[in-house]
């Protein structure tokens, strides 16, 4: 399998689980709390990430070197748990449906963000039209999903 093919396989996957996330969240945030629900995700998050980097490589020095990095590269963790949190408050109050449409409305905005202006050391990839509408059409349908 080509580096692109599983890049794709794994994007699919991930969208799949996104989606899950928001609805499994959604119903531990509801019975035990969002904040108790994002600090138990994260902290089994982390858990497993130690074990599958022990695995990987028997060691984990470069988890260290990470503390090396520019500062706003390690924004990225808290990305995730704003994302985690957001789900979590946000499924049981609007709906996965919405929730999602939203999120991935707001994912697409600012990655076509990042590819325009090559943010974040990210290779610049032009904004033509297509790319446009496809936003735009993902924005209504987002807002078209908040109607229940």
């Amino acid at each position: 399998m080509s580096g692109s093919a599983l890049a794709t396989g794994l994007a699919v996957a991930a969208g799949l689980a996104g989606s899950i996330q928001v609805a499994l969240m959604s119903r531990l945030g509801e019975r035990i709390g969002v904040l108790e629900a994002l600090a138990f995700s994260t902290v089994l998050t982390a858990g497993v990430a130690v074990v599958i980097l022990l695995l990987a490589h028997q060691s984990v020095d470069g988890f260290a070197q990470a503390v090396h990095q520019p500062w706003w590269m390690l924004l990225g963790g808290l990305m995730g748990l704003l994302i985690v949190f957001t789900v979590t408050y946000a499924g049981p109050r609007i709906g996965v449906a919405a929730t999602v449409g939203i999120l991935i409305a707001g994912q697409l905005a600012m990655g076509a963000a990042i590819d325009r202006w090559g943010l974040f050391g990210s290779e610049r990839i032009a904004l033509h039209w297509p790319r446009l509408l496809g936003i735009g059409l993902l924005a209504v349908g987002a807002g078209l999903s908040l109607k229940k």
